[in-house]
């Protein structure tokens, strides 16, 4: 996940244990990503809904 924002333009700001923080500074969007294998369905979709994109563009950048 933290590649595929990567890819995007959101580079990491910090982390603080298991959780990655992501900043898009022409977005000016921030967003946590928790450092883990998989990420729950309900986790991925906020995410997905905060940076506004679809599972199909997920699926392209991955």
């Amino acid at each position: 996940m933290v590649k595929a924002l990567h890819r995007i333009g959101y580079t990491v700001d910090h982390q603080r244990g298991s959780h990655i923080f992501l900043h898009n500074l022409e977005k000016n969007i921030s967003v946590v990503v928790p450092n883990h294998k998989e990420l729950k369905k309900g986790t991925l979709h906020n995410i997905l809904k905060k940076i506004d994109l679809s599972i199909e563009d997920l699926k392209r950048l991955v």
